[in-house]
């Protein structure tokens, strides 16, 4: 037997579904991103139980970017391992980044990467430099002086403790 609608009530048709198409919703370089994202993940599994994986994966990274951001990858590669030698050496969204049991601690991104007139050197959530409610986790980084790897040096230190 069919069911009865009460009176006065009228069915709606369900909502037609819109989406742009994947072309249209995101640039090509989100899309390069997306995708190198996803490489990313299949790698950081390997990376998470071999070390040397991350660093290799770590240094193409830093081969692949031009002039002054490769310059200054290099170099902040050499102190954050020195300053915290348990740090593992991974990628994180393509750019270099030094974890804890493979969670990212910190982290370098190229001027490049979005086109910024700076590089950034940042901290994660996992990072220890906690001081009361307000603190710094991220770095404009323009140029690497003895005064700035010093900087850097404490603050990384600071966040593996």
């Amino acid at each position: 037997m069919a069911e009865k609608k009460p009176a006065g009530k009228k069915t709606q048709a369900p909502a037609k579904r819109t989406t742009a198409s994947t072309s249209e919703a995101f640039t090509a370089e989100e899309r390069a991103a997306m995708k190198a994202r996803a490489q990313e993940l299949k790698a950081e599994a390997r990376a998470n139980k071999n070390r040397a994986d991350g660093e290799r994966d770590l240094l193409a990274a830093i081969a692949a970017m031009k002039g002054q951001d490769r310059t200054m990858a290099k170099r902040l590669h050499a102190i954050v391992t020195a300053a915290a030698p348990d740090l593992w050496p991974k990628t994180w969204y393509g750019m270099p980044a030094y974890a804890v049991d493979g969670k990212v601690v910190c982290f370098f991104q190229a001027a490049a990467k979005f086109n910024s007139r700076y590089a950034t050197f940042g901290f994660s959530d996992e990072a220890n430099l906690d001081t009361g409610a307000l603190w710094p986790v991220a770095f404009a980084l323009k140029e690497l002086t003895a005064a700035e790897e010093t900087k850097i040096v404490a603050l990384v230190k600071k966040a593996v403790r």
